[in-house]
């Protein structure tokens, strides 16, 4: 297949190219840098562009078989006005780019990124596809952003809208954070811990991205999470086992959200997210438990 990614030297845009040409696909992925090309593969190549406006590198999309729409600009970080307006932008702008490129009544799949982030703080509901949004900055911008993504149905496209949790893998996203802190005897849970913690390990997701690709019973919104939730503090615990090292040191709420502003509150909500649409399918889970896939990430 030929396989469209954006965000594509990102930590997951750059294992997911890896992980499709081993596979045999031929991969064209797009991004912002212009001088970091870390693939070599006679089936690789990369475009520099930003994809929130409209230029040449949307016509590659016209002899594609899939994209997969990464873009958007990280939210770890304090969010001023002005940042949380990049974090919009990079999302939406991004995927209204992609979808009016895309040709009519084609046989593509656009699998188009979302997060949980869509539920808001939802305590210790049980959050399926089917759960109604929140109302927070997050779910609001998930909102949006989906909406964007299924407009691509009205060209006769296949869209699934990816809701990721966090995701574990070596080499970046959170564990990158959490992991020198747990080695430097700083590791704990964030607040109370009680906040439940929507998680997918890296080789899961890949898999999961692959799985719906392939499956055409797979569209609208889903879940992509481990099918057992844990609360925060039980991640902490996990671990700090998994590394030998305390797990001990909790970083209050006030401090969280001193730090890090709304934001903070982000990091202190609570998402019980289950895959119930990846399960329906039959898709079989790698790591479903968390000690397994931290400890196959740290060794």
């Amino acid at each position: 297949m030929k396989i469209f990614i954006t965000g594509g030297l990102g930590f997951i845009g750059s294992n997911l190219s890896n992980y499709l040409l081993n596979q045999g696909h031929q991969v064209t992925a797009v991004g912002r840098p212009s001088g970091q090309q870390r693939i070599t593969h006679d089936k690789y190549r990369y475009l520099s562009a930003d994809t929130t406006q409209p230029g040449p590198w949307q016509e590659a999309l016209n002899d594609i078989d899939a994209v997969v729409n990464l873009a958007g600009k990280s939210i770890f970080k304090r969010w001023s006005k002005k940042y949380k307006k990049h974090i919009y932008d990079s999302r939406i702008l991004t995927t209204r780019n992609l979808v009016e490129a895309l040709p009519v009544d084609k046989d593509i799949i656009f699998c188009s990124t979302s997060a949980v982030g869509y539920y808001g703080n939802r305590g210790d509901d049980i959050l399926d596809e089917d759960q109604t949004p929140g109302d927070d900055f997050l779910a609001c911008l998930s909102v949006d952003w989906e909406k964007e993504a299924l407009r691509a149905t009205a060209k006769g496209i296949r869209v699934v809208v990816m809701r990721f949790g966090i995701i574990l893998g070596k080499n970046g996203g959170a564990l990158s954070m959490l992991i020198p802190a747990f080695k430097s005897f700083i590791g704990g849970p964030i607040g109370s811990g009680d906040q439940w913690f929507p998680w997918m390990h890296l080789d899961d997701l890949m898999r999961a991205i692959v799985f719906v690709i392939e499956h055409p019973e797979a569209n609208g919104p889903i879940n992509f999470c481990a099918p057992k939730p844990i609360r925060n503090k039980d991640l902490a615990k996990t671990l700090g086992e998994v590394l030998h090292r305390p797990s001990f040191m909790p970083a209050p709420a006030f401090m969280i959200r001193l730090v890090l502003g709304e934001f903070g509150g982000v990091l202190l909500g609570s998402q019980r997210t289950v895959p119930e649409k990846l399960l329906s399918f039959d898709f079989k889970f790698q790591y479903p438990d968390i000690k397994e896939a931290l400890q196959a990430i740290v060794s």
